[in-house]
C-alpha cells in the first residue's frame, strides 16, 4: 500500500481497533492461477503472536484455500471513508488550485495463511465469530441454538483460516496534508453529511 509519511499509521492499537471495527475484510493471495480474493469476516486475536493472529473460514468449495500461495497472504481492512469536495477548502476561495480527494482509513495485514478442517477448531472459530456479531443483539442467536447434527454438517462444508500476522501497514488519510483552514472546512462539510461522513469528520485533525 502506498503510504505518504503524513498518512502513515504506526500505532498498533489503533490498527487493531480498525481491524476489529471492520465487519468484512478481503483475503488476497497470489497463486499460479492468478490473484484470488475472498471477502471474509475475520476475528483478531491480538494476544497471539507478535502482531496478532486472524481467524476465519472459507467455503470448502472455494478454490483459494487449495491453491498454493506465492509469498504472503494479505488481509485488507477498510475503516471510515468519505469523499472530500474541493468546495470545502479555504484554498479554493484563495487560489482555486484544489482538486477532489477521498479521506479513509485502511489496514493491511500480511502473513502466511494456514488452512485447517479439524471440527473442534472450526467450531471454536465459528462460535467466536457468532458471539462477536450476535453479542449486542437483544436476543442473540448462538451456535448451540441449532441441532448439533446440523452444525456438524455445516462444519464439513467449510475450511478454517489461521493467519499469523507477520507485518501490519496502516494508513489514515484525514487531510493532514492540508492547512488548518482547509481541515476546518473539510470537518465542517462532513459534519453536515450522513452518519458515515460525520464519523470521518471526527477524525480530521484540528489546528494545533
Amino acid at each position: 500500500m502506498y503510504i505518504p509519511p503524513a498518512f502513515r499509521e504506526t500505532d498498533a492499537a489503533a490498527m487493531h481497533e480498525t481491524m476489529r471495527a471492520a465487519p468484512l475484510a478481503s483475503l488476497v493471495t497470489a497463486t499460479a492461477a492468478g490473484l484470488l480474493c475472498t471477502p471474509l469476516p475475520l476475528l483478531l486475536d491480538p494476544h497471539e503472536g507478535e502482531h496478532g493472529v486472524l481467524y476465519g473460514h472459507l467455503a470448502r468449495a472455494n478454490p483459494q484455500w487449495r491453491e498454493p500461495a506465492s509469498g504472503e497472504a494479505l488481509a485488507a481492512f477498510s475503516g471510515p471513508d468519505a469523499y472530500v469536495t474541493p468546495s470545502w477548502y479555504a484554498t479554493k476561495r484563495e487560489t482555486g488550485k484544489v482538486v477532489p480527494t477521498w479521506n479513509y482509513v485502511a489496514v493491511h495485514a500480511y502473513g502466511t495463511a494456514e488452512f485447517f478442517d479439524d471440527a473442534d477448531r472450526l467450531l471454536a472459530v465459528v462460535t467466536r465469530l457468532t458471539e462477536r456479531h450476535e453479542g449486542a443483539r437483544p436476543a442473540p442467536w448462538a451456535v448451540g441454538d441449532a441441532p448439533a447434527e446440523f452444525i456438524a454438517g455445516q462444519l464439513r462444508g467449510i475450511v478454517g483460516l489461521r493467519l499469523p500476522i507477520a507485518r501490519l501497514e496502516g494508513k489514515r488519510k484525514m487531510s493532514q496534508n492540508r492547512s488548518a483552514a482547509d481541515r476546518a472546512g473539510v470537518a465542517a462539510g462532513l459534519s453536515a453529511g450522513d452518519p458515515a461522513e460525520r464519523r470521518v469528520a471526527g477524525l480530521i485533525p484540528s489546528a494545533d
